[in-house]
């Protein structure tokens, strides 16, 4: 079987986004990278990449096969690169979420017209609940038109490279808001989560997803897809908490993720 040898001599090298703290992923890809390789048999490899672009970057050029990231790249890399998407995250029993606005329950701000000329920290410029479905909230309330540089409403705008660092920048008091995931809370300490609460939230965002690039060997590709779907078994389940946390995994649904791509287009990332 020649392709049976190939997936044999192939190495399947996984790229990872730093949506929390890197040295917690460092662990964590220990972790999975070896749980992987004892099911599919080919040695694995991880990496944390510098954010979503360097990941697809790293798919481009084959340092990477497979990457966990956000449903705004994976469109990116689809369109880019051919990328095909293979799995989505479940989370509280559904492949979907919201991005939410956060800030301090001391913040005397309430809504999001409060929030002219203020300051607020996104997770990442080609995140799609770390950046461009919060601005899709503050578009939708009148305020910003779609599209438009977010500078024209608030005051300051920082990228903090994670959720996990813009949601600490507004808990700290660095900055006003923060612009994340509505997991994203979940990585403060519980002190810090009693301090802060959200004050608008976006439609629903298609869950995070693993992609691949394209080309790779589909003997190997179907036998990673079919580890990841090993996870959800009861047996597995504890292994979850090391690729970011979800419920578990399902077979992506491409058509999910268009109205991401259309997002895109209005803020001029896909042409």
């Amino acid at each position: 079987w020649p392709g049976a040898r190939a997936a044999a001599e192939e190495t399947l090298r996984l790229a990872f986004i730093p949506q929390e703290n890197p040295e917690k992923l460092l662990d964590d890809i220990t972790v999975i990278r070896d749980y992987l390789a004892s099911e599919i048999g080919v040695p694995v490899e991880g990496f944390v990449t510098l954010d979503h672009a360097a990941a697809i970057e790293a798919l481009r050029g084959q340092s990477a096969n497979i990457s966990f990231m956000g449903a705004l790249p994976y469109v990116l890399a689809r369109d880019q690169i051919g990328a095909e998407v293979l799995l989505s995250e479940v989370y509280r029993g559904k492949p979907s979420y919201v991005a939410r606005i956060f800030v301090r329950r001391d913040s005397g701000i309430e809504a999001v017209a409060d929030l002219a000329g203020k300051s607020i920290a996104f997770a990442d410029p080609i995140s799609e609940s770390g950046y461009l479905y919060p601005l899709e909230i503050v578009a939708d309330a009148g305020l910003l038109a779609p599209g438009a540089d977010p500078q024209s409403f608030f005051g300051r705008v920082y990228f903090a490279g994670g959720y996990q660092q813009a949601i600490q920048a507004m808990a700290n008091g660095l900055v006003d808001a923060a612009g994340v995931s509505q997991f994203a809370e979940l990585l403060l300490t519980p002190e810090q989560q009693s301090e802060i609460r959200w004050i608008a939230e976006s439609e629903p965002i298609p869950a995070h997803a693993v992609i691949a690039r394209p080309g790779l060997d589909p003997a190997l590709q179907a036998k990673f897809v079919e580890a990841m779907l090993k996870l959800n078994e009861p047996a597995n389940r504890r292994l979850l908490q090391h690729v970011y946390g979800p419920d578990g995994y399902v077979r992506a649904d491409q058509a999910a993720y268009e109205p991401v791509a259309e997002v895109a287009r209005r803020y001029g990332l896909l042409g």
